[in-house]
């Protein structure tokens, strides 16, 4: 399994994967259940076997963008944690519930006023 890590990043869903889980300490199968797909066909993605639909690849570059803005001030393991945590600001979701139910846009809301917060 280790090679399969080595391998190098082909494709631009592959890219996308690839930082998703080096800034945001995700695994396939972590991005395919906010997704609403299965970890086998994020596998596939990486693999460039397969492809996203329209509306799930819009979704993955949202939330890579999210990951990314994230990094600036957490470390990816924090980034993760906060992922997945209830959040105030979100009445008690995580952004991941929000994520997987089509709001992406509230949580790339509060990630801006985060880094608004954090630049200030």
């Amino acid at each position: 399994m280790a090679s399969a890590r080595a391998a190098p990043v082909s494709n631009a869903v592959a890219r996308k994967l690839e930082s998703i889980r080096t800034k945001g300490a995700m695994r396939h199968v972590e991005v395919a259940n906010l997704l609403g797909t299965r970890p086998e066909t994020v596998s596939r993605w990486n693999q460039g076997r397969a492809y996203p639909h329209a509306r799930t690849e819009k979704t993955l570059l949202e939330f890579e963008f999210i990951v990314d803005e994230l990094s600036d001030f957490y470390e990816p393991k924090e980034a993760r944690q906060w992922i997945f945590s209830p959040q105030k600001h979100l009445d008690g979701s995580s952004p991941a519930e929000l994520i997987r139910d089509g709001r992406i846009d509230e949580v790339r809301r509060l990630v801006n006023q985060l880094r608004d917060a954090v630049y200030i």
